[in-house]
């Protein structure tokens, strides 16, 4: 039987400190069997309806535990205060963004991106059996979550050869992210990059976003990155349809993880 354990990590320079972390560790896990693990942003929203920001998670203890995965996932809670979740999720400054007018957003992104790196990973890997080595893991998040995924698998390539950048909020930094690919020695990488035909109103603004997609989906192809740009058919930008894309992302990017 799974567990989802919850922890605490103190967070130096940030507002809210310490930050609540959930852990999924599925059957063999608990057993001692090392397993891959999925790094995700707004954790609070990935197990349980009870704690989810608009009280539907998604589901992926279900998934998980149903598809018999040997797959570790960790979510970090995000900063539920204002502004902040923006800026702790904005890696570069804000070049466009959904709210009129342009908020101020301090970017903290990327020391966000940082902690994950330098205070998560290490802590996890001395706590729980996970397996080490980028080719075992993964980062993913959707919406602003979905952003640092974006930048994250080219930042910090040599630590992460997998992401599931689901819904991303890439207009925040459209200019930044293409620049950053274009200036990235990638190893072998697998990314999931996906847009629900529902997130936003009027024919053009969905062409547009459409196009957003295939066109950082493109400029990982000419990387050598191998991508998977998947359309949600009735998809909107929430939880409940974010939940179905779950299999998808995972088995696209952790398919030795499933059992055959």
């Amino acid at each position: 039987m799974s567990k989802v354990i919850e922890f605490s990590l103190p967070m130096k320079g940030f507002s809210q400190s310490p930050r609540k972390i959930w852990i999924y560790l599925p059957d063999p896990a608990l057993n001692g069997k090392k397993c891959d693990v999925m790094y995700m942003f707004d954790g609070h929203n990935l197990f349980f309806d009870e704690v989810a920001t608009y009280g539907k998670s998604w589901g992926m203890r279900t998934y998980l535990d149903e598809a018999k995965a040997d797959l570790i996932v960790v979510g970090q809670d995000c900063n539920h205060t204002g502004n902040n979740r923006l800026a702790e999720y904005c890696p570069f400054h804000a070049e466009e963004t959904y709210i009129e007018p342009l908020p101020a957003i301090r970017a903290k992104g990327r020391q966000t991106a940082e902690w994950f790196v330098q205070v998560l990973i290490p802590y996890v890997e001395k706590n729980y059996p996970v397996k080490k080595g980028r080719m075992h893991r993964g980062i993913g998040g959707s919406s602003m979550g979905g952003l640092m995924a974006e930048y994250m698998i080219s930042q910090y390539n040599d630590i992460f050869a997998k992401a599931a950048c689901v819904s991303p909020s890439t207009h925040f930094n459209y200019n930044a992210l293409m620049k950053q690919i274009e200036d990235t020695q990638y190893r072998d990488t697998w990314i999931y990059i996906d847009q629900g035909s529902q997130e936003v109103h009027g024919k053009r603004r969905f062409i547009d976003e459409v196009d957003t997609m295939l066109k950082i989906s493109h400029a990982w192809n000419m990387k050598g990155c191998h991508t998977y740009p998947h359309l949600t058919p009735g998809g909107h930008h929430s939880e409940a349809d974010w939940e179905r894309v779950v299999p998808t992302f995972c088995e696209y990017l952790f398919p030795e993880a499933f059992h055959v």
